[in-house]
């Protein structure tokens, strides 16, 4: 699947209220707004479940900088605010960069799911990890916002 094709799938898709796709921006001092990583919250299940799964990536260039951490926040909050009471995040337990960011934000482990999604040719395990919204005493991002200033 190309670029334009993925793009268009997300936006029938969104359309149709199955998915949130984001684009994550990052304006360096000075400069012009860079294109550099995705935030997704797909499995959108309203009704008695009333869940989605959020899914991110950032260019290795930006990594690091706090970006996909806010970026997920405030997918995060943004998912509780339309009603839903549950988000997972489903991550290779080996994906160190990425268990930063949901220990990051608060999100706790839920467990394994042994061959959980299939990537580069393998199904592959996950760890789980969850919020839901009676866990959640602050919003998410103002959470990460406070806990990054203590560490000051």
């Amino acid at each position: 699947m190309t670029f334009a094709q993925l793009v268009r799938s997300l936006n029938t898709r969104a359309k149709a209220g199955l998915v949130l796709p984001w684009a994550v921006d990052y304006t360096p001092d000075g400069e012009r707004p860079r294109f550099v990583g995705q935030v997704t919250v797909s499995g959108i299940t309203r009704g008695s479940a009333g869940w989605a799964q959020v899914g991110y990536w950032v260019d290795s260039e930006w990594a690091g900088r706090g970006i996909i951490p806010t970026a997920v926040a405030m997918a995060t909050d943004h998912c509780f605010a339309i009603g839903l009471h549950r988000v997972e995040i489903a991550i290779r337990p080996e994906n160190t960069n990425s268990l930063a960011v949901v220990y990051k934000l608060g999100f706790r482990l839920e467990g394994r799911r042994e061959r959980y999604m299939h990537v580069n040719g393998e199904w592959r395990d996950h760890d789980m990890f969850v919020l839901t919204s009676e866990e959640v005493t602050e919003s998410v991002l103002a959470g990460y916002l406070r806990r990054r200033s203590d560490q000051g």
